[in-house]
């Protein structure tokens, strides 16, 4: 096939329904580049013989060096069939687990996906993840099976064992697929409950039998079988591969059987009867062949033999039976893999069976399915028919994707990518025509002729070197004289600061309408809403779009350039119809990473991309020389944009901090700023490893596992925190841990206990972080009058159904009401603990708003209320032990009295008022100035605020200061100290390890794990090869360094691939002393025996520059040198 031209592509692109927008997905090399590489050879734009040895997609000099691919870059291709003319969008994506962020971005804008994987390893981990994330976007996938010369070649498998192999292979990833599709199933059947429940009017019949749902749904589709047509058999770096449609078609001309009942037969326990030309089930006591081990795997297991052995006879007459043409070259060469290559590629093309498959079984863009339109235009927990009329009328524009004029431009931007400015199309020097080269050769003879005029008098030296322009002109170079430059196509350049300057290009689909050059769009940011807008434009969408008034999280921009992607190459476009991928110049001021362009207001932000992995390692950066901090600041502002994934933070103490989702991603980010970005010297601190602080129950037995009696059990806490807490005087603490502290003015006191919350509980307010994020917003919302009638029915389900969870766990004599008195959650009102209020006086909580008798004294309550909730929010941010955040914990706030007095009356209510100014800015982190238009707080209205002059008085008779922050203070203290006296546990961040080395190797991938405190769960055995699969749980605090010791360990025979899955409380006390005689016989007067929960906690408190108890000198003895003085 040749190379086609970019006249030929924008002509494909025209065609809808001929156009497939497909990703490749897989675990780490499995092989999508090389098959990618494959593809791209049957378009003529790299040889067919370096195919699978250049890697054309990997363009980075750091994916040709460590041989994974780090970034997706699209290329589009042209294949034919019959008469039929198609254009593949395709897509390559990383496989590595740091990278899964970019698998979002591919899966966001594609219709369908394959999935490769290796026909050895079988279904890895990530396979998993790349599949539950192509479901997640509800896009098709078909299968890959890759790498099967492996079979042959290393396993020396029998065809026989090979297809029982493969027959495994499949059965794996199919129940992967049924998992997916049975929850989704009952996730719906569940949602379809509760509405019944909430509209009993609705049909839904009450049949509370589960699997009825599984039953009637058609799930035949979704299954890879190679009959259906959507599984092919390749080996990308032999070039071959096929499907079973291909065989089926030579068969039925040579048995004279029909194709359809071979292409039903091919795959599974069937075996032919040569004599009467039947196809019988397989009968395994006759010790008959299947099919497609007689047919198909003989027939390649014997090439691969006979190239093997190097047998020249057997060779040539394969080759002449099968008609295929070798060249000289090929046949002499001494490489069997050239010669195999070279039948393999001309007998089963792998382009052909692939992109065949691609183009049958997956969709195009007018088959988007109406639940994926949906799903994409509801964000966070809307409902689709809660939208405004004109938006929902969108989604027939998606469905139909109309290139009309009068259709709606919809674009999806799923990431921003940097490429060096020389790379874009209107920057590189053109070809020159003849007409212009001629011109230049007259221009360059006149003045030459005029040179040689001027300097007849002058030395010689001049006329040559001109004359040396005169040859080497008419060539067609660019001439060498000091005529301007006038290659390039826009005749004056843009002026750049800096000549290779990094230029920021739109990776996106055009959803519906045509994207023309120089159109006005709308950028809509992801917290844009359609319904805000026609709050704030009052002729709604209908308003003349020049004069808009501003509304947050919108733009306006003009598209600049339309590219089409051509993996390395970039070509321009003047437009894209709808259906297609495209990149976009122009938009780095407007887009940070990802967003929604569209023509109309009333479209709504897609749903945010859901990324896999979680940025966890963090370090801080700083330039080696101080005066280049501006340089630094913005090459980490354009790192931010180039990479989907990583977050730039500046923390309280001023370091600039990089979070990235492991250390492949994290050294690839660090390059990239000395290189490309910031182009300065850089020193990066040690990871900054982050740690959860928590308490737990107190311990039933001692270090020596020696069981601790009633008295010693409290002796040991209390002397343990004698020593590291020393509680300061005026605070009572119960023998319970009921700590009870006054504000410096004496006007309040506050009890408060500690409890640690069960695992369940911190998990369930883990994973609904979002839904108390949107309660807060709701709450808020309400008390500042907002209508909030469309979001309230939808939420209000997940509310209840949040809380009934709640309820469910917290179960008790101890938990008896606690859900229904939960005030507030922190850190940052949606963290994982809880603030519950016990008071008699005053009840709030998060479920209804305030609640308590009206009368003078509650509102005085009310009106403090939020100093304690801010109190109990910074308590938990930074915890007691080495200011990190808290876990799993729940305040009780016991008892709250303010205390009346009659001397202080007057400046108590002058000073209540005043902190009612500071607190109505202190919701929003706001200075007291900001408080004239007054945020009312939870449930209680401001009240009038009183002239100046008394305002003034008021800050002088209270030498404290206003109230309201006393009252912050006290209760962050109170807070304090419940967590002390406690038992205090340090919480580590784990990653989930999965290994696979092979057996002999074992020993020291255990060896390595138990150096670094890892812990193994599971190890099994792959069928049919020598591989063990290893699942452990590592600390990240661990993690650093792990995968490259494991590989020098072993050889590079095991390869770790590490997510982030939980939190975990490391067991051992950081404050633990040896206090019975037993553990002074174990552990020595000193116990200087390693603690891993000190060593971390000094650690983070040495970083951040607080105090750390540890001995500098231990043996203070006077020192003197053995040898003799001389």
């Amino acid at each position: 096939m040749v190379l086609n031209s970019v006249d030929k592509m924008i002509q494909l692109q025209k065609n809808t329904a001929n156009i497939r927008n497909i990703c490749v997905l897989a675990h780490v090399d499995h092989g999508k580049t090389t098959l990618a590489d494959c593809l791209i050879s049957s378009n003529g734009i790299i040889s067919s013989r370096l195919a699978g040895k250049l890697r054309y997609m990997d363009s980075r000099e750091d994916e040709q060096v460590r041989g994974i691919t780090m970034k997706s870059s699209a290329i589009s291709l042209h294949y034919a069939k019959g008469i039929e003319e198609y254009l593949i969008n395709l897509i390559d994506s990383p496989g590595h687990v740091d990278f899964s962020s970019e698998v979002s971005t591919a899966v966001r804008i594609c219709d369908g996906c394959i999935i490769v994987v290796d026909a050895v390893e079988g279904v890895c981990p990530q396979t998993q993840a790349v599949l539950r994330q192509a479901w997640l976007e509800n896009i098709r996938p078909v299968l890959v099976i890759n790498k099967i010369d492996r079979l042959i070649v290393e396993l020396k498998f029998t065809p026989q064992e090979a297809y029982s192999h493969l027959k495994n292979i499949l059965e794996q990833i199919n129940a992967l697929t049924g998992t997916l599709f049975t929850s989704k199933v009952l996730e719906e059947r569940a949602e379809r409950e509760i509405e019944s429940r909430v509209n009993p009017n609705s049909e839904g019949d009450q049949v509370y039998d589960w699997s009825t749902g599984l039953e009637d749904a058609d799930d035949s589709q979704l299954y890879f079988s190679p009959e259906q047509g959507n599984v092919v058999f390749t080996s990308a770096i032999d070039g071959w591969g096929f499907g079973i449609e291909h065989f089926a078609r030579i068969y039925s001309q040579k048995i004279g059987i029909k194709k359809e009942v071979l292409l039903k037969t091919l795959w599974g326990d069937y075996y032919i009867n040569m004599k009467a030309k039947k196809i019988m089930k397989v009968d395994q006591a006759k010790g008959k062949k299947p099919l497609f081990v007689q047919l198909i795997l003989e027939n390649i297991w014997s090439l691969y033999d006979a190239v093997l052995k190097k047998d020249k006879e057997k060779i040539d007459k394969i080759v002449t039976s099968l008609g295929l043409k070798i060249g000289a070259r090929e046949a002499r060469h001494s490489d069997p893999k050239v010669q195999i290559n070279a039948i393999c590629s001309q007998w089963l093309p792998i382009s052909h069976a692939v992109l065949a498959m691609v183009c049958q079984k997956l969709p195009s863009p007018l088959d988007i399915t109406s639940e994926r339109v949906e799903k994409l235009m509801c964000t966070g927990s809307q409902a689709f028919d809660s939208l405004p009329p004109e938006t929902q009328a969108l989604k027939a524009a998606f469905m139909k994707c109309s290139s009309e004029d009068t259709a709606p431009v919809i674009i999806f931007v799923s990431k921003m990518f940097a490429v060096d400015a020389k790379a874009l199309p209107q920057n590189k020097p053109r070809p020159l025509t003849q007409e212009e080269i001629a011109q230049r050769r007259e221009h360059a003879r006149q003045r030459h002729a005029e040179k040689l005029a001027a300097s007849q008098g002058q030395a010689p030296q001049e006329p040559t070197q001109d004359r040396g322009t005169l040859e080497t002109s008419p060539q067609g170079e660019e001439p060498k004289g000091d005529e301007p430059d006038m290659t390039s196509v826009n005749p004056e350049p843009v002026p750049r600061e800096d000549s290779n300057q990094e230029a920021f290009i739109a990776f996106a689909r055009v959803f519906s309408g045509v994207a023309r050059r120089g159109k006005k769009i709308f950028v809509l940011g992801p917290k844009y809403s359609p319904v805000e807008f026609l709050q704030r434009v009052p002729l709604g969408f209908s308003a003349p779009l020049e004069d808009l008034p501003p509304v947050p999280h919108m733009a306006c921009c003009t598209l600049e350039n339309l590219y089409l992607l051509m993996g390395r190459e970039l070509e321009e476009l003047e437009e894209v119809p709808p259906g297609n991928v495209l990149g976009i110049g122009g938009l780095q001021d407007f887009v940070l990473k990802s967003a929604t362009l569209c023509s109309l207001p009333s479209c709504p932000p897609f749903i945010p991309l859901s990324f896999e992995a979680t940025p966890i390692v963090r370090v801080a950066v700083e330039p080696k020389h101080p005066s280049e901090m501006p340089q630094l600041m913005k090459g980490m502002k354009l790192l931010n944009q180039a990479d989907p994934c990583v977050q730039i933070l500046i923390q309280e103490t001023g370091e600039h901090v990089l979070v990235t989702a492991g250390e492949v991603h994290l050294q690839r980010c660090l390059d990239d700023l000395r290189e490309r970005f910031a182009k300065i010297h850089i020193s990066v601190s040690e990871p900054i490893i982050p740690f959860r602080e928590t308490i737990t129950k107190p311990p039933k037995v001692d270090m020596v596992n020696e069981e601790i009696g009633r008295q010693q059990k409290v002796a040991v806490i209390h002397q343990t925190k004698e020593e590291q807490s020393k509680i300061p005087e005026g605070i009572q603490v119960d023998s319970d841990g009921l700590i009870t502290i006054t504000t410096p003015n004496k006007l309040a006191t506050l009890s408060v206990r500690a409890i640690p919350l069960p695992e369940e509980i911190t998990q369930i307010l883990e994973e609904n972080s979002d839904l108390i994020r949107s309660m807060e917003l709701l709450t808020s919302s309400l008390n500042e009058g907002r209508n909030t009638q469309m979001i309230h029915q939808k939420t209000q389900e997940k509310i209840w159904e949040f809380k009934r969870k709640l309820e469910l766990h917290l179960t008790g004599r101890k938990w008896r009401n606690t859900v229904d008195h939960i005030w507030s959650f922190g850190p940052r009102k949606c963290g994982p603990n809880i603030l519950v209020s016990r008071s008699e006086d005053f009840q709030n909580s998060v479920w209804t708003g305030p609640a308590g008798r009206e009368s003078k004294e509650a509102s005085r309550f009310r009106d403090f209320g939020n100093s304690i909730v801010s109190g109990f929010q910074l308590a938990t941010l930074s915890g007691p032990m080495c200011e990190e955040p808290l876990m799993g914990v729940c305040f009780v706030l016991e008892k709250w009295d303010l205390n009346k007095s009659e001397e202080q009356g007057a400046s108590d209510q002058q000073s209540q008022e005043h902190s009612n100014l500071v607190e109505g800015g202190q919701g929003e982190d706001e200075s007291p100035h900001s408080g004239d238009e007054t945020q009312e707080q939870e449930g209680g209205c401001p009240e009038p605020l009183e002239k100046p002059s008394q305002k003034g008085e008021s800050l002088v008779t209270d030498c404290y200061g206003p109230f309201s922050g006393q009252l912050i203070a006290t209760m962050k203290e109170a807070c304090r100290y419940a967590l002390q006296v406690k038992p205090q546990r340090l919480m580590a961040a784990m990653y989930t390890c999965d290994i696979m080395a092979t057996s002999d190797v074992l020993g020291r991938v255990y060896a390595v794990l138990s150096k670094r405190e890892g812990r193994v769960l599971q190890e099994e055995m792959k069928e049919g090869t020598d591989m063990f699969i290893i699942k452990a749980v590592l600390p990240v605090a661990e993690s650093f360094g792990f995968a490259d010791e494991i590989r020098k360990r072993t050889s590079g025979l095991a390869s770790p691939q590490l997510v982030f899955s939980h939190w975990e409380v490391i067991p051992s006390d950081p404050f633990w002393v040896p206090t019975t005689e037993e553990e002074y016989l174990h552990f020595g007067e000193k116990a200087d025996s390693e603690n891993q929960a000190r060593k971390y906690m000094n650690a983070v408190r040495k970083r951040k520059g607080l105090y750390v108890e540890e001995k500098i000198v231990e043996h203070a003895e006077k020192q003197r040198t053995l040898s003799k003085n001389k």
